[in-house]
């Protein structure tokens, strides 16, 4: 039985009643889970879903039992204050990912699942990265990685991440776009799709209209798509933003590589908005988290839809019972 870490996210948003919604879920994996983060965070989660607190381990080299909440003891409890920004908060966030990472990394927990953070709140903690993937990549060393935003019928790749739309185009190197599709085609194996075929965006309207309305498409994302065919890559590209989703849905392609965030995020939440699962691919060990925020407006009310967590949840487990294809990589494979 694979164990796996949720960690709470920020306490005063909905992630830690998800967290614990999902672990109680009849739909949850068949895995030992341990919740990651305060004892009186999960004691709050509990009564706000109506229900009692998992019990409480002192440290993970034991025996666990199926479900249990486990206090790193590495950054004070938060205050709690349902649906407010607070920098107390997103330091007990920040602490209980290092934790978690730590964990995994020593074959502690097999997988990680993440709550949701709130990056402002990270900024006002003072910490560095802008959010977890950009965290966990630096606490594992991993030095090429992407955001891979999945549901049950879309699965979609971005080449620049969390950018003011301002900057994406000078951010978009060929280099960006070929190390998303070889990211890709390392990960569609081991989600199960053996012969992948990967669709790739233009950035541009009518992707670029043969160098009318931007000529990215000819100066980057072409040469980048040619150099991954010549690798043995099945990829096509640049293709039209407002075609490409429709032949993904109609079976054309495995999966999408967007230029920028919310070309990619719009369609896939549209279609699984209460679903959607994020992996960070590039780690050597397995993260998954829901594909949403932290809903302040809904923290403290245990109404919030733990559905997403649940796929995250089912996919870390899945995900940690096959080969990982960045397990073996080191610091100096990934550069």
């Amino acid at each position: 039985m694979k164990t796996i870490a949720i960690t709470a996210g920020d306490a005063n948003g909905i992630g830690p009643e998800v967290a614990l919604a999902a672990a109680l879920s009849p739909k949850a994996p068949a895995a030992r889970v341990v919740l990651v983060g305060h004892r009186s965070v999960w004691q709050r989660a509990a009564r706000a879903l109506g229900t009692g607190a998992p019990p409480e381990v002192e440290g993970l080299g034991q025996k666990l039992p199926r479900l249990c909440t486990w206090d790193p003891g590495m950054a004070p409890a938060p205050k709690a204050a349902p649906g407010k920004l607070r920098a107390d908060a997103a330091r007990a966030a920040y602490s209980c990912i290092l934790a978690a990472v730590a964990a995994a990394q020593n074959g502690l927990v097999d997988a990680m699942v993440t709550a949701p953070i709130n990056k402002e709140g990270f900024q006002l903690a003072g910490i560095r990265e802008p959010g977890h993937t950009e965290l966990i990549a630096r606490l594992t060393g991993a030095r090429r990685y992407a955001m891979m935003l999945f549901g049950d019928r879309i699965r979609v790749v971005l080449a620049t991440r969390h950018l003011p739309l301002r900057k994406v185009a000078d951010a978009l190197t060929r280099e960006a776009v070929e190390e998303a599709v070889e990211m890709l085609a390392r990960a569609l194996p081991w989600m199960g799709f053996s012969g992948a075929r990967i669709g790739v965006c233009g950035l541009n309207p009518h992707a670029g209209d043969g160098g009318a309305l931007g000529d990215e498409e000819k100066t980057v994302i072409a040469p980048a798509l040619a150099r991954c065919r010549r690798r043995g890559w099945n990829v096509a590209g640049p293709i039209p933003a407002d075609a490409i989703f429709h032949r993904h849905l109609a079976g054309d392609f495995d999966a999408v590589v967007a230029m920028y965030h919310d070309q990619g995020l719009g369609p896939m939440k549209m279609l699984s908005f209460e679903s959607g699962v994020n992996l960070t691919l590039g780690l050597p060990i397995v993260r998954t988290s829901p594909d949403h925020g932290t809903a302040y407006d809904l923290a403290g009310t245990g109404r919030a839809n733990p559905s997403s967590t649940v796929s995250a949840l089912r996919w870390a487990a899945k995900l940690a019972s096959r080969e990982n294809p960045w397990k073996a990589r080191t610091r100096a494979d990934a550069r």
